[in-house]
């Protein structure tokens, strides 16, 4: 599942690619750009437009709410979360995160956390490091709130915080 994501859902975007979504956003394009992007790349546009959700050409998604919990809802609900994800992608850039070693971070991660955790995980676009901890616990139990269920493969201690 692949997104394009319009300037009022930037908060949903990271939220998506936290949960492993291919999800393509920047704040500054005008819906020429998105729609472009949509019909180039085969994505499906996410927007709260309702005049730009019903371009011809295109796959969208009119998103109702101006709610983020239920806005993530509507998506999910729309397409599952996907299965198999071998990696999770970096919130800030799409990139999809790639394992390192703990030696590879420790000048980049707290002490506290080079000492207490044994799986890494750095965005090859950015380089922002993740690792599993109490976040993504929050965005499961947010997760379970919503009435959406992970998937089954998806591996906690392999998580990313995000």
């Amino acid at each position: 599942m692949r997104f394009v994501v319009d300037v009022m859902l930037g908060s949903l975007a990271r939220w998506l690619r936290r949960l492993g979504y291919d999800t393509d956003y920047a704040n500054d394009r005008d819906d020429r750009e998105l729609v472009r992007i949509a019909r180039a790349e085969g994505r499906i546009l996410l927007t709260r437009d309702s005049t730009l959700a019903t371009r011809r050409g295109i796959s969208a998604l009119l998103i109702e709410s101006q709610v983020l919990d239920e806005q993530l809802m509507q998506v999910v609900h729309a397409f599952p979360l996907p299965q198999g994800i071998a990696l999770p992608r970096c919130s800030e850039c799409n990139a999809p995160l790639e394992d390192v070693s703990p030696d590879e971070v420790v000048d980049d991660v707290p002490p506290y956390v080079h000492r207490t955790h044994k799986h890494f995980r750095r965005c090859p676009g950015c380089g922002r490091v993740y690792w599993p901890g109490s976040h993504w616990e929050r965005i499961g139990h947010r997760l379970k709130q919503m009435g959406v269920e992970e998937p089954e493969d998806r591996d906690p201690d392999r998580a990313d915080v995000l």
